[in-house]
């Protein structure tokens, strides 16, 4: 079993290593929310926590989280297989262990082949990872599948995300699509926030291709445009009727400095 579970890779950098400074860290960055609602999928942050925790932490406060996740992420390294799934062991944080749901990853597998398990994409990515406290926390029984993207053809994204959500459908109509992505990367302040609300107004109105064409015609640097076009296909294909941006932020928010910001939008899709 050792050999299939995937140690942490950025634990005491992008979020503490000792599990108390961990949980405590989560936990701060819950909002009081008075009532937590079920949802096809969203979109969180994954930078350090110290800069997108709080916007991570808002948009998982509000919603219910099931027993089961696909979380989709972007492949930052260039290792492995540009669609990369894990389908079985489990994933490590401080926290301690997430099982793979094997059955669901298998069933990803069958319904769309260009899948391939592949340890090497995940191996030290961090957009993944950095996810996992919060589910672990919030929901301590959940099991997830990971897929790392590292494709940028809209064809592949649009059938990935209509794939997910037939398998969605025939398996348990509740399990939650994560997308894992920062927003606009290294231009000043207000620069990316003008960027980002582009993208933002058309996640908003679940616009799939529209995300992806103006991410690519307006530079703006999305580095999880593609989970979150996998996620929007899958959840127009579900059902889903309503956004909500939960929080907007950029790093300058966190540190002051305006000039060379990233974005991160917390996003709900019910």
């Amino acid at each position: 079993m050792a050999s299939m579970i995937r140690r942490p890779a950025v634990a005491g950098r992008f979020y503490p290593r000792n599990p108390d400074e961990l949980r405590a860290q989560v936990r701060s960055f819950f909002p009081e929310v008075k009532r937590a609602h079920r949802a096809v999928g969203c979109i969180v942050p994954h930078a350090g926590y110290v800069y997108s925790g709080h916007v991570a932490g808002a948009v998982y406060a509000r919603l219910e989280l099931p027993s089961r996740c696909i979380l989709l992420c972007p492949n930052h390294t260039g290792f492995g297989h540009p669609l990369a799934i894990t389908s079985e062991g489990a994933w490590e944080t401080p926290l301690g262990l997430l099982p793979i749901d094997s059955l669901l990853a298998n069933a990803l597998k069958e319904s769309f082949p260009l899948l391939a398990s592949d340890s090497d994409a995940h191996r030290a990515e961090h957009s993944a990872e950095v996810q996992l406290p919060f589910l672990q926390i919030l929901r301590p029984d959940c099991s997830f599948v990971p897929i790392a993207l590292g494709t940028r053809r809209y064809e592949i994204l649009e059938s990935l995300g209509h794939a997910i959500a037939g398998v969605v459908q025939a398996i348990d109509p509740g399990i939650l699509l994560i997308a894992s992505s920062d927003m606009n990367h290294y231009e000043n302040d207000a620069i990316t926030r003008q960027k980002d609300y582009k993208a933002i107004e058309r996640i908003l109105v679940m616009d799939a291709r529209g995300l992806y064409d103006v991410v690519t015609n307006e530079n703006i640097t999305m580095c999880g445009f593609g989970p979150t076009v996998a996620m929007l296909a899958a959840a127009r294909r579900l059902g889903a009727a309503r956004t909500e941006l939960v929080k907007y932020a950029t790093s300058g928010d966190i540190s002051g400095d305006r000039e060379r910001v990233v974005g991160y939008a917390g996003i709900a899709v019910r």
